[in-house]
């Protein structure tokens, strides 16, 4: 992938799964596009997801970075395919297990505020990439959902370090553990996203807070940022375990019943 209109942009060319441009001098735009299929994270986006936050913690043309999804929806999570692979393939599980790992830690660690704009949905690998972000904006009814028990295996890429913080245990045991959705007004009643705003202001907001925040003292941003999640970092053995369960369960019956009942349209038959 040639940048010639942006040469600082060369070093994102190994994340070409991902649309990746400048919105003006400072911000980065990070967009999950997966035409047809409400940007469905495969297991290449998958990797560049996890990967991508180190390049840009090294980016000095960077100060700010946004992340979103393509026509106005953003992640319907990872495709059955990449699902079935895991499944299926012990050395792919473990992989994945790493990229789950590193795309919540790389976050965490990049030095540059995050600011997500969810509109739609954002389910699973999408919605850790949302929920981690520093400022999420979210459309009031956007449905947020984590379907890991629904398919059979234990909530873990991003829920366990995060998801108590934001909006308490009571709230992140029924919504982790039933698998109900939320809509992004009562995402923000309950405290699991920074904002919710109307449907077509959601990208507009985004980006004024990222301006926002471009505009101000990095060096102070940034090392608050820092230290606020000096708590996440804290939750860290909490999500590894999370994340090693969830990988468990994925050798198990209940996850291949989970994914067959998803293609079939049907309620699961756990034994």
């Amino acid at each position: 992938m040639s940048h010639a209109l942006d040469p600082s942009l060369d070093r994102y060319a190994p994340f070409d799964s991902l649309t990746i441009d400048r919105l003006e001098p400072g911000i980065l735009r990070i967009v999950i596009d997966t035409p047809g299929r409400l940007n469905a994270v495969d297991g290449v986006k998958h990797a560049h997801l996890a990967d991508v936050w180190t390049a840009i913690n090294r980016d000095p043309d960077t100060n700010v970075v946004v992340v979103h999804g393509a026509d106005g929806a953003f992640s319907a999570g990872g495709d059955l395919g990449m699902i079935d692979e895991i499944i299926a393939d012990p050395a792919y599980r473990a992989e994945v297990f790493r990229e789950a790992r590193d795309l919540v830690y790389n976050i965490i660690n990049c030095s540059k505020p995050v600011v997500s704009a969810i509109e739609k949905v954002a389910v699973g690998a999408g919605l850790a990439t949302a929920l981690m972000a520093d400022i999420s904006v979210v459309g009031r009814s956007a449905r947020i959902i984590d379907g890991h028990t629904k398919i059979g295996v234990a909530a873990g890429d991003h829920v366990a370090i995060i998801w108590p913080l934001l909006c308490g245990m009571a709230k992140a045991k029924y919504y982790l553990m039933t698998c109900e959705p939320l809509s992004g007004e009562e995402a923000e009643r309950i405290g699991l996203v920074s904002l919710a705003v109307d449907d077509d202001q959601v990208l507009d907001k985004a980006y004024d807070v990222a301006r926002s925040l471009n505009d101000g003292s990095n060096q102070a941003i940034q090392w608050t940022k820092l230290a606020l999640n000096n708590w996440l970092r804290m939750a860290g053995p909490t999500f590894d375990a999370s994340a090693a369960l969830e990988m468990l369960g994925f050798g198990g019956a209940d996850a291949a019943e989970g994914v067959a009942a998803v293609r079939e349209k049907r309620p699961p038959n756990f034994a």
